[in-house]
């Protein structure tokens, strides 16, 4: 079974956003590409709450959200109830995400890394599962459980 995963961006983002997309696509994913495709300015919250949405509901299993510095958008990602989203510029935070927090989502700056770099921290995102044991006591704890 295809995993779907949403991505979203604001009007800074949208070229490596649509390079991610065919990237996923690549490595055998459902790319669920959300938008925008305009280039006026758009409110990074906005893009960043649907693409968690998507995920909190079970639509897509993993997001990949981009803005200019990653930031704004991951926090607006967080607001979402049982979203864990983190920025990474490098591959062992995108690791560390997804292996110690469970996160879901992945936050890029997309004025912060280039193209390549991107893919790279995608593939160590998307290629790295959640390791438990410890690390799921303090996800609960994360989670208020």
């Amino acid at each position: 079974m295809t995993k779907r995963i949403v991505l979203s961006s604001d009007h800074a983002a949208i070229e490596l956003r649509q390079t991610i997309a065919r990237h996923v696509t690549v490595l055998g994913y459902e790319a669920v590409d959300i938008g925008p495709t305009s280039p006026e300015s758009t409110h990074y919250p906005l893009h960043g709450q649907a693409a968690a949405e998507r995920v909190a509901s079970g639509d897509c299993a993993l997001g990949i959200i981009l803005c200019g510095t990653g930031q704004g958008i991951m926090m607006a990602a967080n607001k979402v109830e049982g979203i864990r989203c983190g920025v990474c510029s490098d591959t062992f935070s995108a690791k560390m995400i997804r292996a110690h927090n469970n996160a879901q989502i992945l936050s890029i700056g997309a004025r912060v890394v280039g193209d390549s770099l991107a893919l790279e921290i995608v593939e160590a995102f998307l290629a790295t599962e959640f390791e438990g044991g410890r690390h799921a006591t303090r996800v609960d704890m994360i989670e208020g459980a």
